[in-house]
């Protein structure tokens, strides 16, 4: 596929992650106002909650952009998803009659403040990426016990806290927790020190299911797809996780990137699963292309510092896809509703330089990383920002997700000494 041209000039440089191709959907308010449901082109913003009110967008479910987030949208359906993208795509493809009546509703994208683009009903984080769940494996358990059991079977999850999701731009404070390392005869109550990312992709669902679904029902289900950092507390993992799994570790945030790539946008992107061990069973088999050829990079900037980029890799490096992961996450009936939301789990690649985290990154801190300022991290330090960055390159243009960025703010006084 090809550059599709728009009459927003801005959306036709090759290096734009908004081009026609893409129109990523989004929530925005400018001057303090009221958040208003958004689509990005080029530099800009289409209001369609705007548009909607005034008539020039007519769903025959209207209003459904009045409510500050896509979840109504997403509600309607997959016909109403195809729908809109052609309409939207008409009317801002390079000759189109409608261009006088559009213009007035673009905002510029550099005067608006980003909003959740939707309300997250729940959220559950997988363990996808298998080199990711290697170097792990290894570091706690040795090499040849890295994967547990069942790992090349299902893929593995847990349930994180929806209320705890954030957008890009929203700081992260240090958390505290309850720690106990090697040199500690007792558990102590203080602020992680090895604070940490996830670099991650994250699946939106659009339809509700009420049961067991098929992975191809499920990719159908999914509308799209965010970056997504999840933020980790490794020390207060380490002490926690036996036997339940990550619970106060995960719990402090996770950052999404503000545009919802859909799944229409990536479709050229589509590939074929990896080469499998074992043969998954049948409610997990693969059904057609259904990984996506995204470029993933990781960014590190120090307090008054040059950024660092410590991490390059690709969503095709995942075992499982969100459609599998979705997909089993119905099988024993569970309902999905609209807006949940899944984590793909790191995405690491085989060589150091395509490590999701910095647990990997360092080998757990023995081999701390090396920053273009000359200092180096083992985990994340006061004041660093992180930014993840996604884009799947086509034919002279790119499909890009925006920025996926928090910086870390030191711990709180103990709360319980005040």
């Amino acid at each position: 596929m090809s550059l599709k041209r728009s009459w927003v000039a801005s959306a036709n440089a090759a290096d734009h992650p908004f081009p026609l191709n893409n129109l990523p959907y989004g929530v925005f308010s400018t001057g303090g106002g009221m958040p208003h449901c958004g689509v990005a082109i080029g530099d800009m913003i289409l209001d369609v909650t705007t548009m909607e009110a005034d008539g020039l967008l007519k769903l025959p479910q209207a209003p459904v952009f009045q409510a500050h987030s896509w979840n109504a949208f997403m509600a309607l359906g997959p016909a109403a998803w195809a729908d809109l993208r052609a309409t939207l795509t008409g009317m801002l493809a390079e000759g189109s009659s409608t261009q006088q009546d559009i213009e007035p509703y673009l905002v510029a994208a550099a005067d608006v403040q980003m909003h959740m683009p939707i309300t997250v009903a729940e959220y559950t984080d997988f363990y996808a990426g298998r080199h990711h769940a290697t170097n792990v494996g290894t570091m706690f358990r040795g090499a040849e016990n890295a994967l547990p059991p069942n790992w090349l079977h299902m893929p593995i999850g847990y349930n994180g806290r929806a209320s705890s999701v954030v957008v890009s731009g929203t700081d992260i404070r240090r958390p505290w927790g309850q720690l106990k390392g090697p040199e500690d005869d007792k558990p102590r109550f203080a602020p992680s020190a090895r604070f940490d990312i996830e670099l991650e992709i994250g699946a939106i669902v659009g339809t509700p299911s009420a049961g067991p679904i098929t992975v191809q029902e499920a990719f159908d289900n999914i509308f799209g797809y965010v970056l997504l950092n999840d933020w980790s507390a490794r020390d207060i993992q380490a002490w926690e996780y036996q036997p339940l799994g990550p619970f106060q570790a995960k719990a402090t945030a996770t950052t999404i990137s503000p545009w919802i790539v859909t799944a229409a946008a990536l479709a050229p992107f589509r590939r074929d699963a990896p080469a499998r061990d074992v043969a998954l069973l049948d409610h997990l088999k693969d059904c057609g292309p259904m990984f996506y050829n995204i470029t993933l990079d990781v960014r590190l900037t120090p307090q008054g510092e040059h950024p660092s980029t410590i991490a390059s890799t690709n969503a095709t490096e995942l075992y499982y896809s969100a459609a599998q992961q979705l997909a089993h996450h119905t099988t024993a009936g569970g309902p999905m509703r609209v807006g949940d939301l899944l984590g793909s789990g790191t995405i690491s690649g085989p060589e150091k330089h395509q490590r999701g985290s910095l647990l990997e990154m360092s080998w757990g801190g023995q081999e701390p990383i090396t920053l273009t300022d000359g200092t180096t991290r083992s985990f994340i330090a006061d004041g660093d920002t992180l930014a993840l960055s996604g884009n799947a390159d086509g034919d002279g243009f790119t499909v890009g997700f925006g920025p996926c960025v928090g910086t870390v703010l030191p711990a709180l006084e103990n709360p319980y000494t005040r």
